[in-house]
């Protein structure tokens, strides 16, 4: 498929297109996630074990503008 050809198409197209090779991807075996996502992820897990961490509900954050 060319690019011209993508352009053409409706959103509504274009996003099943991007549903449709997320759910193809996801079924790969080979495809792992880079080491630098596990060390974030547990450098997340340590500061909420340590309460370093603040949570917010989504109002919150909406009415700093961060969102």
């Amino acid at each position: 498929m060319q690019a011209i050809e993508i352009s053409k198409m409706s959103v509504a197209q274009r996003l099943q297109i991007m549903e449709d090779l997320w759910d193809s991807l996801r079924a790969e075996k080979e495809i792992n996630p880079p080491n630098w996502h596990e060390e974030v992820l547990a450098s997340r897990k340590k500061n909420i074990k340590s309460e370093k961490t603040t949570f917010i509900i989504l109002d919150e954050l909406k009415s700093k503008g961060n969102y």
